[in-house]
């Protein structure tokens, strides 16, 4: 678990270095799926920083993963809205709510009590049609953002959310189906290939949904594509389970770290320092991330 909460430390700091750096850059094109804005965003220094925090975030996850069930892993990683919202508060300025404050406060209560409930991960390896769906997920992920990015405003900003919380999670669930890392068994898993589209697609999603749209209902969207399907997954196919007689905890704590971090998800939309400075309105999105 403290590779977990290490991990949601390093996504959300990161967050606050590689958004300022996004919204710096020109407008991208009119797809979801977009490189070049990738390409342009990597010219700054703050974004080449952030990238070198999810690396390191990335390597806690995987070890996460091999040790906590996914649905405790995927509660942590949601929480990093917290750590963006605290780094936020402390390097640019922003001023936190006392509602806000206290709902950086149940997301550490919701974390907490899943600590304390959650068991071993699943014991299940996952069968050969679970690795094909997640990476047919995968390839679906990389058609809805070069379709969303041309809905309009509010379906797009959902759509890419969604999207990109649904890619992380396929990095999730891919991570515990790649039992053997070997070159030869790595290049015959779909899995391997599931894990990549899903990242890639994923990231490529968010950075689009940042730049454009509204940020908090994409943030919204990815915390509930991240969290509710991946930990569905663990349990049934990949066989998580909780302390006996912990189950209640468990369910409970996931419940109130995902609401906690759904509450928060206007980071996000805080003031950049320099417009703070000049005492404008305008708001750079702070929700950058992570993983494949």
């Amino acid at each position: 678990m403290m590779c977990a909460l290490g991990s949601a430390v390093c996504f959300g700091t990161a967050s606050v270095l590689q958004a300022v750096a996004t919204r710096a850059t020109a407008p991208g094109t009119g797809s979801g799926v977009d490189p070049a804005l990738l390409l342009r965003a990597v010219r700054q220094w703050r974004y080449v920083a952030g990238l070198a925090l999810d690396g390191l975030g990335f390597l806690l996850q995987i070890v996460a993963l091999r040790s906590v069930p996914i649905y405790a892993v995927g509660a942590a990683l949601a929480a990093s809205l917290a750590v963006t919202a605290v780094v936020a508060a402390r390097l640019l300025r922003v001023r936190l709510s006392g509602v806000e404050w206290g709902a950086v406060g149940v997301v550490c209560a919701g974390l907490a009590m899943l600590g304390l409930a959650s068991g071993d991960e699943g014991d299940r390896t996952g069968s050969t049609t679970l690795r094909y769906v997640m990476l047919g997920i995968a390839v679906a992920v990389l058609v809805l953002g070069a379709v969303a990015g041309r809905l309009p405003d509010r379906g797009r900003a959902l759509a890419l959310g969604l999207g990109a919380g649904c890619g992380f999670g396929v990095v999730e669930v891919t991570v515990r189906l790649i039992d053997d890392v070997s070159p030869g068994a790595l290049l015959a898993n779909p899995a391997t290939y599931a894990l990549l589209v899903g990242g890639g697609a994923a990231f490529l999603l968010l950075t689009s949904a940042l730049q454009r749209g509204s940020v908090t209902t994409a943030t919204a969207g990815m915390v509930i594509g991240e969290t509710i399907g991946p930990a569905l997954v663990g349990v049934v196919w990949l066989g998580d389970r909780t302390r006996d007689g912990l189950g209640w905890l468990a369910i409970s704590g996931f419940a109130v770290a995902v609401a906690g971090a759904l509450a928060l998800a206007r980071f996000g939309e805080a003031p950049d320092a320099p417009s703070h400075r000049l005492g404008a309105p305008p708001r750079t999105p702070l929700l950058k991330r992570r993983r494949g």
